[in-house]
């Protein structure tokens, strides 16, 4: 239903791109939107906060409870470590040879705001701003790198309360947590008419432009995304010598899991039934996925 709306919105907003029905249907939509969008914004800092506490705490109990769990947050940190370099070289390099369409790139400039096309700061600017001095100033301006550090020295101490202090803590931003998804629920089931009335309101001033954008965007993504999930299955055949059929069969259902909920958590009892039908061991699975979702979501 979201991708539905969010096809109707362009090909509305290009059919009434300039049109006297533009001028009064695009402020409405842009006000739909943009509730709808602050809606799911609102929940972004303390989800991400309590993600992160509930994170690090786990990994660090992890990281002492022995061999598989040493193991595996290694491995996690080399997946994550190998991902982000080559995204990080990858990225630039097709966007060199696929350029995002010149008519798309001057539509998203001059739909810029004044404040998203500022200047970027310079380095030493950026280091001051890694410590907050008002964890709820930084907060309300979404500066999520400041908020990132507050909460990681958070969870760190957090590790070195006495274990009911620690247990308290952690039920609480996992309260947090469930409490956030609830709300996000809520707003996604909007998210048809919110993605609808967003679409309409970009495609309405930039027309046909805007849909080259946003397949550019589509697709420049997405190849970051498959190169990675193919080296899954370099992994799994040479390290895990993982027949490559097999292990094919096993995770198809995960990923039509994923694919359709784009959830780590809903897509867990089918990893655990992959586990089980590619002969692990139930107790590694049960131990190693709840910790992979917990980190890589």
């Amino acid at each position: 239903w979201t991708l539905g709306g969010l096809a109707a919105g362009l090909v509305l907003g290009i059919a009434l791109e300039g049109t006297e029905i533009a001028a009064r249907v695009l402020p409405v939509a842009d006000v739909i939107g943009t509730l709808w969008l602050r809606g799911l914004q609102m929940t972004i800092v303390p989800l991400v906060a309590a993600l992160l506490v509930i994170g690090i705490v786990q990994t660090v109990a992890a990281a002492n409870a022995g061999r598989v769990a040493a193991t595996s947050l290694a491995l996690f940190a080399a997946v994550l470590t190998i991902g982000t370099v080559f995204a990080a070289f990858a990225m630039p390099a097709v966007l060199d040879m696929f350029p995002i369409p010149p008519a798309a790139a001057e539509a998203l400039r001059q739909g810029l705001s004044a404040d998203q096309a500022s200047a970027v700061p310079a380095i030493a600017d950026f280091f001051k701003s890694l410590i907050p001095s008002n964890i709820f100033a930084a907060a309300a301006e979404t500066a999520m790198i400041a908020i990132i550090v507050f909460f990681s020295l958070l969870a760190l101490a957090i590790v070195r309360l006495p274990t009911t202090h620690r247990q308290l803590m952690v039920a609480f931003f996992e309260a947090i947590t469930g409490t956030m998804l609830v709300i996000i629920g809520w707003v996604l089931w909007l998210s048809p008419l919110g993605v609808f009335a967003l679409s309409l309101t970009v495609a309405g001033q930039s027309g046909i432009a805007a849909l080259g954008a946003l397949v550019h965007y589509i697709l420049s993504v997405a190849s970051m995304g498959s190169v990675v999930l193919l080296f899954a299955y370099v992994v799994a055949v040479l390290a895990a010598r993982q027949p490559l059929a097999r292990f094919f069969r096993a995770v198809l259902p995960v990923q039509a899991m994923a694919i359709s909920t784009q959830s780590s958590l809903a897509s867990l009892p089918a990893m655990l039934a992959a586990c089980r039908s590619l002969g692990l061991k139930e107790t590694t699975g049960e131990f190693v996925l709840p910790l992979a979702v917990a980190l890589f979501r």
